[in-house]
């Protein structure tokens, strides 16, 4: 019977007391059960960082050492051009007397002024003439008083305003008359005031100080005002924006064709680097830039841009060897240095103030055929 109840006790499970005290001391360790133990001997060694191809390596060392001399041959090749220019720029200002680099930006900087007030509100071209007629009078008294003519400049700015807005504002007639009183104006001003001085000036000089007073409200300002009384007719800014482009042709074709072929002066006496090859350049521009204005931007035939062409060529190339003749008896190369590459005010507009006479002749003759 005691062995039956030994067996029963045998098969009876453990509580968890007798569990946990029966349990080794080394599972007392709560944390002996969650980190098994490794063999670092079983671990297989890292292997080794991928190290870049030893030929993409060198590829890219090559493409440095190329792009390196493309940057060189590059700085190279405009170094050359830079000097090779300034030599061919050298030369042409030898040749010619002006800086042609420095002349074409200021040329490009005037003629986007000019173009950009004709283009866009035409009343804007009004007080840019004014600011050129000023200067003009004030630049070609400043060489006559320095030739020894003796012109007063405050009653030739004062006639010059007078004159130059009278062209836009004024009837055409009242223009006239605003012309002649000023010239009658500033002739009694230099009159009096050689009276009042009593130095001693001869008669003969006194006269030619009146005549030159005269001669300056007539040459800039009158000229000027001519121009605003083309821009103040119907479709007139274009007139003007034509005169002034058939002008700049010829001055251009002139230039370039004297400097590639001139070989025959034209009138050595007066300016002795205008050649007969570079009058056949400007009649080439200014004919052909008339033809095209008038086909396209005036509305006239094809024979009237060859009229006004020429017309503007004949009136541009006396205007020049005027002025040319005018600075040679004063003994000066250019009117001022205002404008660099260029020389004065009057240098650049010698072609274009004549011009003026014609282009208005031409409007009115011409006024019943355009197609606006």
């Amino acid at each position: 019977m005691s062995d039956a109840t030994g067996g029963a006790h045998e098969q009876r499970p453990l509580t968890r007391r007798e569990a946990r005290d029966s349990a080794s001391p080394e599972s007392t360790d709560p944390t002996a059960a969650q980190v098994p133990v490794v063999d670092e001997s079983l671990i297989p060694p890292r292997p080794p960082m991928p190290q870049p191809p030893a030929a993409a390596h060198d590829a890219a060392a090559h493409m440095r050492e190329q792009f390196r001399q493309a940057r060189g041959e590059f700085e190279t090749h405009v170094t050359q051009a830079r000097e090779q220019l300034d030599q061919a720029n050298e030369r042409i200002k030898e040749r010619t007397g002006r800086d042609l680099i420095l002349a074409i930006l200021v040329g490009l900087g005037f003629g986007a002024v000019v173009l950009g007030a004709l283009l866009f509100v035409k009343e804007l071209f009004v007080p840019i003439a004014l600011a050129i007629a000023v200067l003009g009078v004030f630049e070609l008294t400043r060489a006559l008083r320095t030739a020894g003519r003796r012109i007063d400049i405050v009653p030739q700015v004062i006639v010059g305003v007078l004159i130059v807005l009278a062209g836009y504002f004024a009837p055409m007639w009242l223009s006239w008359v605003a012309v002649i009183s000023s010239v009658a104006f500033v002739i009694v001003w230099r009159l009096l005031a050689q009276m009042l001085v009593k130095d001693g000036r001869t008669y003969g000089a006194v006269l030619t100080d009146a005549l030159a007073g005269g001669f300056v409200p007539v040459y800039v300002p009158f000229l000027a005002s001519i121009a605003l009384m083309l821009l103040a007719q119907d479709g007139g800014q274009w007139w003007v924006l034509a005169l002034v482009i058939v002008a700049v042709a010829a001055d251009t074709g002139a230039y370039a064709a004297g400097l590639a072929f001139g070989k025959h002066p034209m009138a050595p006496r007066i300016s002795p680097k205008k050649t007969w090859e570079g009058f056949s350049g400007a009649v080439v521009a200014a004919i052909s830039a008339g033809v095209l204005l008038a086909l396209f931007m005036l509305g006239l035939p094809w024979w009237a841009g060859v009229i006004f062409g020429a017309a503007i060529l004949l009136t541009a190339t006396l205007g020049d060897l005027a002025e040319s003749m005018l600075k040679r008896d004063m003994g000066i190369k250019d009117m001022s240095s205002w404008l660099p590459g260029h020389g004065g005010i009057l240098d650049r507009l010698d072609s274009i103030l004549p011009s003026t006479i014609p282009a208005l002749a031409l409007y009115f003759l011409f006024a019943p055929m355009m197609v606006l």
